[in-house]
Parts: structure tokens; sequence; C-alpha cells
């Protein structure tokens, strides 16, 4: 195998290994309000998810998969994400902010979801993007 072949699969799979470190694979909410607790009525997001869509692609995919889908023992799905249905805009925006560590109860992949999805350059602006995309995710 040539060098430069070996310099490239090396970078390959530090660009991997990033992008799993970064995705962190957060269960897909903070803790939810108790069950017996009706679901808050989802409004238009005040971002844009054309926007957001291009954050998401860059920071949130390789957890949670193209379109939202998930990764299985990664990033929980949007598509089907009941924790969406139960949190505002707001609720949201804090939960990613603050991410969802492996010691969190509601955890269930066992990979931890850092703060704002391992990039802290992220503005609430772009973040509130994400999450009208993430929104128009759901079926």
């Amino acid at each position: 195998m040539s060098r430069k072949s070996m310099v490239l699969i090396l970078m390959a799979l530090l660009i991997i290994s990033l992008a799993l470190v970064a995705c962190g694979g957060g269960g897909g909410g903070g803790t939810a309000p108790a069950a017996t607790e009706a679901p808050v009525a989802t409004t238009a997001p005040a971002g844009d998810p054309v926007a957001g869509k291009a954050q998401f692609d860059t920071v949130c995919i390789a957890c949670h998969g193209p379109g939202g889908v998930g990764v299985e023992g990664l990033g929980k799905p949007f598509t089907t994400s009941e924790f969406l249905l139960t949190v505002n805009d707001q609720e949201l925006l804090e939960f990613i902010k603050t991410g969802r560590p492996i010691s969190d109860p509601a955890n269930t992949t066992g990979v931890d979801m850092p703060p704002k999805g391992g990039n802290p350059a992220l503005t609430d602006e772009q973040l509130i993007d994400i999450i009208a995309y993430v929104r128009s995710l759901h079926e």
C-alpha cells in the first residue's frame, strides 16, 4: 500500500471518528414531562427549516441519520419521536444546548449526546433552525 493511500485511509478514519464523537447519540430529548401530561400543541417553529437542514447535515446527521431516521446505537429517530411532541421549541433548544449524558436515565443509547451535538460554535438561531427542520421530519 502506498504512503498516499495510507494517509487517505487515516484521514477518513479520523473524520469518521470525529463524526461519531460529535454526534453523541442522545435519546432524543431531555427529561420528558410525566406521562400523564397531555402533549404540547405544536405550532409552526420560528426557525428556518431549510437553513436547519444544512446545519443538521453537518452536525446531527452522523448520529441521527439522513432525514432524521436515526442510527441504531447512536441517535434516536426524529421521524417517530414521541419526545418531540411533548416539548416546545424553547424546551428543545435548552435540551440541545445541554445534551444528554450517559448518566441520564432517559439515555437509552449508552452514548453521550454532547451539548450542541458537539459543535459549541452553533448559535441559538442556528439551533432554532435545526429545531424547525427536525419538527418538519416527524411523521
